[in-house]
């Protein structure tokens, strides 16, 4: 099947053959009839498998079809996780679309708002924009989404994935109800369909190659190595590979910036990317990249879907990802339009659970390389194709230690087993040293625990009502009448019977006359 034969004009047959693409991909042979039929659609395709066409081709021609708005409102929106795959997405509009007169933008974070208002304000056809960026601008009312007619949410799982679910409702909440919906995924989770069955009308599910979650054409190998001699493998494989374009993925963005000060202090200078820094720079980065000024792209998984380099010699996973489908989208970055490539993973004895979960889900192993001059010091085991299952928990089966806590027999204090005692089973009993007996206590059979001799336990109520001085002369809840007793309330008296003191009295007379003299 041929570009024409899918029903698309002759401006962007021109497109295409300018681009050098000749026919389509199964995931564009798929979703397009259907797109141009006005339905819902919910594609997944492996990444590097031309997605982004699938959706884009149509659209235009749909646009070339209907009758052209002289207000130039925005009809098509499109909603990317990341400013580098908003940014691609914007370029591959305006090369598709380069024989008609349809203007496209993008709007992200990152960058001066001033520049996005006067071009919203010349007016725009396709809006592509990250969720953040235009929910302000929209709450600013600069951007009007009342005349949307086709919504598109790229790469809808890395959405989920980044938190923008909240931020994908309030926009679908502006957007009117009579519109097309496109939905387009690299992987097909649960969270997917529910989001899919709440905001699309019947739609039509494409998906291509779904029995592969991988990219056959990629040379995949591991290396078990130390995390400590991770970066003197990274410069002997560097040092082999002079002329070969890399992308190196590290978990963290801290991360990325301590490989970049190591591979600069052994004369590397390589590019970097990741969420701390500005587009400007992300934007020179990426370009750099791309003209092959710099060899060598160092990036978080913020870049994993963003980035689409032609011809990519290899990436080099210097942390594996804690997500596997993480990994999918990474080493896709180097198995574009069905070219070959190389991915490379080092893993230490910390990464073996996140490198068995991936191969668990592309149900296939990877090779191991053994010979190299930094092997892992820990022994690697490793059952092809019997991949271990998780502890469970919740296992419900009965523990058969007679020392397990959650062993349900009822114990008992005979032979002196005290720590499995049962409450309920003690309740019941009247012995006086029971904790759990509700019986008064008492002193019989010397249990001194309330009796009132004992100084410490006495009982404050009881004390209170002695009123025999003599026998409670050491008890501090009695209150002896004594002259110097703070809590003695008898005033104190002279040998004449007067209350007042008259020592006092003269004293203070004599100082007062002395005092006029």
């Amino acid at each position: 099947m041929t570009f024409k034969e899918l029903g698309l004009s002759q401006n962007i047959l021109e497109s295409l053959e300018e681009m050098g693409h000749v026919t389509p991909t199964p995931i564009q042979e798929l979703a397009i009839p259907h797109i141009l039929q006005k339905k819902d659609v919910l594609g997944c395709a492996q990444t590097g498998t031309g997605k982004t066409a699938a959706f884009v081709l149509p659209i235009i021609q749909s646009l070339l079809m209907a009758e052209r708005n002289r207000f130039f409102d925005i009809k098509v929106l499109v909603l990317s996780p990341t400013r580098e795959l908003a940014i691609q997405t914007r370029d591959n509009f305006r090369k598709y679309a380069s024989h008609t007169n349809f203007t496209c933008d993008v709007v992200l974070g990152g960058v001066n708002q001033r520049s996005q208002e006067r071009t919203l304000k010349k007016g725009v056809d396709i809006l592509v924009a990250t969720p953040g960026r235009l929910l302000d601008l929209v709450k600013q009312r600069i951007v009007k989404l009342n005349a949307i007619s086709v919504l598109v949410l790229d790469e809808a799982d890395t959405m989920l994935d980044m938190g923008f679910i909240h931020d994908i409702k309030d926009i679908i909440s502006r957007v009117p109800e009579d519109r097309q919906t496109l939905m387009f995924s690299a992987t097909m989770p649960s969270s997917i369909r529910n989001l899919a069955n709440e905001f699309l009308k019947d739609p039509v599910v494409v998906e291509a190659n779904k029995t592969s979650l991988t990219i056959d054409k990629i040379n995949q190998s591991v290396y078990f190595v130390d995390t400590k001699n991770k970066s003197k493998l990274l410069l002997e494989i560097l040092s082999s590979e002079d002329d070969k374009s890399t992308i190196i993925f590290t978990r963290t963005k801290h991360g990325a910036n301590r490989l970049t000060l190591m591979l600069e202090n052994n004369d590397v200078f390589p590019e970097v990317i990741h969420g701390n820094k500005t587009q400007g720079a992300r934007v020179k980065a990426l370009n750099n990249f791309k003209s092959g000024r710099s060899k060598i792209l160092i990036a978080t998984d913020i870049a994993a879907r963003g980035i689409d380099v032609s011809e990519l010699g290899q990436v080099i996973n210097y942390d594996i990802p804690n997500i596997a489908e993480s990994y999918i989208h990474r080493i896709g970055r180097t198995g574009r339009a069905g070219l070959g490539g190389i991915a490379i993973s080092f893993c230490d004895h910390t990464e073996r659970k996140h490198l068995a979960n991936i191969e668990r889900l592309m149900k296939q192993t990877i090779n191991i390389v053994e010979d190299h001059n930094f092997p892992s010091s820990t022994i690697v085991v490793r059952e092809v194709n019997n991949y271990p299952k998780k502890n469970n928990k919740w296992n419900n089966s009965k523990p058969t230690d007679r020392n397990n806590k959650w062993n349900n027999p009822k114990p008992s204090t005979e032979n002196g087993n005290k720590d499995n005692r049962n409450r309920d089973n003690y309740r019941s009993r009247n012995d006086s040293t029971n904790k759990w007996n509700n019986s008064k206590p008492s002193t019989e059979n010397g249990n001194k625990k309330w009796d009132n001799s004992n100084k410490d336990n006495r009982n404050k109520d009881t004390y209170r009502k002695t009123t025999d001085n003599n026998s409670n002369k050491d008890n501090k809840w009695s209150r002896p009448k004594k002259d110097n007793n703070r809590w003695n309330n008898s005033k104190p008296t002279n040998n004449n019977g007067d209350n007042r003191n008259s020592t006092f009295k003269k004293n203070n007379y004599s100082n007062r006359t002395s005092y006029k003299k």
